[in-house]
């Protein structure tokens, strides 16, 4: 069983924004410390600062603590027809790709 680090995936999380632990410390109004604590396990965020994390690495919560593992990606921003396209578009490669395993 592999052991899953919190701390090191709020790290990925943080360098894929291209963001420095004091530009988050900023965003989440907390010093640079408690960022530092976060990724090495030596702090645990409350609710509401796991909650402000997720948004502001565009992730679920579930990913953050690694209870869900999948990749996830966020339509925000986009009017509903767009919505629609983009899930019509996953649909479709979904059913070609099992279609393509079988």
């Amino acid at each position: 069983m592999e052991v899953y680090d919190f701390g090191l995936r709020l790290k990925e999380l943080r360098e894929r924004k291209k963001l420095s632990q004091s530009e988050v410390a900023a965003r989440l109004n907390v010093g640079r410390s408690t960022i530092s604590g976060y990724e090495s396990n030596t702090i645990t965020p409350s609710l509401e600062q796991f909650t402000r994390l997720a948004i502001l690495y565009n992730t679920s919560l579930d990913y953050m603590m690694g209870l869900e593992n999948r990749t996830c990606f966020y339509l925000d921003g986009l009017n509903k027809n767009q919505q629609q396209t983009i899930l019509d578009i996953v649909d479709r490669l979904k059913t070609s790709f099992l279609q393509s395993e079988e």
